[in-house]
């Protein structure tokens, strides 16, 4: 069995190529969140590293959070093995970080993998690349801190960039029907930010990478971004009417409203605001949902 492994190669254009390794779907078990952590950190702090590169190994970017976490912590009621990662990875080391980040994107990047993604201040992909927030078929918020937060409340960050990078309708439409969407129509919704051949993935992503690093391509942090959401009365209506949607399709499953609800924060009080302020809600709906599962 291949051991799940996160690596890092720094080429001679000064572009650290961090990669995922965990087979079939580099699903980011706790081995691979740690393994990013200490790439991440290694990789900002050489010298030699002008721009970094965050991939997957065997044509597969990251399925996603590994559940089977939860599995385990219920059946042993251990909290401690579920990682602390949304704030301190996805925000510092990713969003953050001192040098860009462009993610090369192949085959899927579902849950936590599109988080990361988004994460990243570009995003690269090859064809028929599936991409997409299914989190709330699962019974939690979209966003990798999200997943982590069903035992220890996370970033909700998903819920906040997404409608930042491709609008609030299909932003909506995408985490409330938790159904991907390609990576064509992610290029045409400005999710991605070049569509290359599989081969020259890497390629296209490293001179994009060093594009960034030299000025000669914007350096963009999606969860700054506002030029997609629109008029504050505009997003509102839409929030509205899919609030009403969401009543008669799913009128039992509370953490669609909970979503809703994390969206709006985040645009009428900003991003960040948007994912501090709703942990006292989710707080009551994890109470919620604790209650529904079995012993």
């Amino acid at each position: 069995m291949s051991q799940s492994k996160v690596t890092m190669e720094v080429g001679n254009d000064g572009v650290a190529v961090i990669t995922i390794s965990n087979p079939p779907v580099n699903a980011l078990a706790i081995p691979i969140i740690d393994g990013l952590k200490e790439k991440f950190a290694e990789a900002t702090r050489r010298n030699d590293v002008k721009a970094i590169v965050l991939t997957g190994k065997g044509g597969r970017f990251s399925g996603g959070f590994d559940i089977n976490v939860f599995t385990k912590v219920h059946g042993t009621g251990d909290v401690s093995i579920m990682p602390d990662v949304s704030v301190d990875l996805v925000t510092n080391a990713v969003e953050d970080c001192k040098k860009p980040v462009v993610a090369a994107v192949e085959g899927l990047a579902l849950g936590g993998g599109l988080e990361f993604a988004m994460g990243c201040h570009a995003r690269i992909a090859a064809p028929r690349t599936q991409l997409g927030l299914p989190e709330l078929s699962l019974g939690v918020i979209p966003g990798f801190g999200a997943l982590t937060g069903l035992l220890c409340y996370g970033s909700f960050k998903g819920t906040q960039r997404l409608p930042r990078l491709v609008g609030l309708s299909k932003a909506i439409e995408m985490m409330l029907s938790s159904k991907p969407i390609m990576s064509e129509e992610g290029k045409k919704l400005g999710l991605i930010d070049a569509l290359v051949p599989s081969k020259e993935l890497l390629q296209v992503s490293r001179a994009w990478a060093l594009d960034m690093a030299e000025r000669r391509k914007p350096w963009l942090r999606s969860l700054h971004r506002t030029d997609k959401i629109g008029s504050l009365s505009e997003a509102r209506e839409v929030l509205r009417m899919a609030r009403l949607q969401a009543k008669k399709t799913a009128p039992n499953l509370p953490q669609h409203q909970v979503c809703l609800d994390v969206i709006e924060e985040g645009i009428v009080h900003g991003g960040y605001s948007g994912v501090l302020k709703v942990v006292s809600g989710f707080q009551t709906y994890c109470i919620y949902l604790h209650s529904c599962l079995p012993c």
